[in-house]
């Protein structure tokens, strides 16, 4: 047979308290406790409502001596909260000047349970597992929260999520930047990869937003063809510029959905690509010769110096040289512009700091349990990142006169 624990002075003292506090209460079933704990949570509001008025004011009820105020207590009104324990009454302290603002329960807040959720929300888009979840609601209200409440609560967002994915766009963006971050979701019983598919653009003001991000198989054109379709589906008619990695079939899925588009791949992926089987002793010498050929001040230049980084390292490493004859087309596209123009085209970092960000919120996933968990999550990271995107780019004024030149025809009056 078990030994009985021992219980140390507090718990003792508090086990007394609360006996007699149950005979006062004259509880006698569950149901006299559950109208306690209503009466429990109403009294813990209140005090702290009145303790809230007391800091705002500057002096406690009666204590007139230390007042150093000309507004003052104006009695109380009575308000009806939704709790995780049903409706309770609280009476709320009001101020002469109708100055107070309780932080405690807001003003027009009428539910503690809507509080809890919209906490369960914040903590899951930052990418907490729910056993931290479960834990901080249980330390920060008292409340106990299961997996289940958990993902009830945030499938809720799922309805907002599909109509933010199909939202009318602009009919024009300057710059649209494409690229693809992978995950690992359960899917009929086994664990496969999936490619999260996002578009970030650069409007004709110079802001910046997502413009939508898709769950698919593993990356592919014929995807992104669909990608394309839905955006150009919710009426961005004409994009001026894509930016992408060199995916091969990529610039036909563009040339199929946005013909006039001009398409930049990412110089970055391109020398990431170069840089792969280099040996380390060549390497820093190899990337400075590259340099020459991507920070060249035209295009002509930089195919002289592409000759000559052939004629130097095509012995050595004969597919380098080859790899950027191939995909020049799509390489050499911002050596048209401007410098300014060329800094926000030339590398798709933009998207690709953005997916960093998302990688940090779900990094304590490894698997997602379906397609819609997955999107729940990236929708309320996305949130929480872009609620800094605030303002156009603030060398917007120059890149916008200068595309308004080289694409005078399709610019809008």
């Amino acid at each position: 047979m078990a030994r009985k624990r021992d219980r140390n002075p507090e718990e003792l003292a508090r086990r007394e308290k609360i006996r007699e506090l149950l005979q006062l209460a004259n509880v006698g079933s569950m149901d006299d406790i559950h109208e306690l704990f209503k009466e429990t949570i109403g009294e813990f509001m209140e005090n702290g409502l009145e303790a809230e008025l007391d800091e705002e004011l500057g002096y406690s009820k009666y204590d007139y001596r230390n007042k150093t105020t000309d507004n003052s207590r104006n009695g109380h009104s009575s308000k009806k909260l939704k709790t995780s324990c049903g409706e309770i009454e609280i009476e709320t302290p009001r101020d002469r000047k109708g100055k107070f603002e309780p932080q405690l329960i807001k003003k027009n807040q009428t539910s503690v349970s809507q509080d809890v959720e919209n906490k369960i929300l914040s903590m899951y888009a930052k990418g907490m597992t729910t056993g931290d979840i479960e834990t901080h609601i249980r330390d920060i209200y008292g409340l106990e929260v299961s997996d289940s409440t958990i993902s009830r609560v945030t499938d809720k967002i799922l309805p907002i999520v599909r109509d933010w994915q199909n939202r009318p766009l602009e009919s024009i963006y300057a710059v649209v930047y494409l690229d693809a971050i992978h995950y690992h979701v359960r899917s009929e019983g086994q664990v496969v990869k999936k490619a999260v598919y996002i578009a970030i653009g650069i409007d004709l003001d110079g802001r910046k937003d997502v413009l939508g991000m898709w769950v698919g198989e593993n990356e592919s054109a014929k995807y992104w063809a669909t990608v394309l379709n839905s955006l150009k589906n919710r009426g961005l008619e004409d994009i001026l510029i894509v930016c992408t990695d060199n995916l091969t079939g990529f610039s036909q899925a563009i040339e199929a959905v946005y013909p006039k588009t001009d398409n930049q791949n990412c110089i970055i992926h391109q020398l990431r690509n170069s840089s792969k089987y280099v040996s380390y002793k060549d390497l820093k010498e190899l990337m400075a010769d590259l340099k020459r050929v991507y920070a060249a001040v035209d295009e002509p230049s930089a195919l002289e110096a592409l000759e000559d980084f052939a004629g130097k390292w095509d012995k050595k490493y004969p597919k380098i040289s080859k790899s950027w004859r191939e995909n020049w087309a799509n390489l050499s596209t911002y050596f048209k512009f401007p410098e300014e123009v060329r800094k926000l085209i030339y590398t798709t970092n933009a998207i690709e700091g953005f997916n960093r960000q998302l990688r940090k919120v779900t990094k304590s996933k490894s698997v997602f349990p379906t397609d819609d968990s997955l999107l729940k999550m990236l929708y309320l990271a996305m949130i929480d990142i872009t609620a800094k995107w605030t303002g156009r780019r603030q060398d917007w004024a120059g890149i916008h006169a200068q595309l308004a030149i080289f694409y005078e025809d399709r610019f809008p009056d």
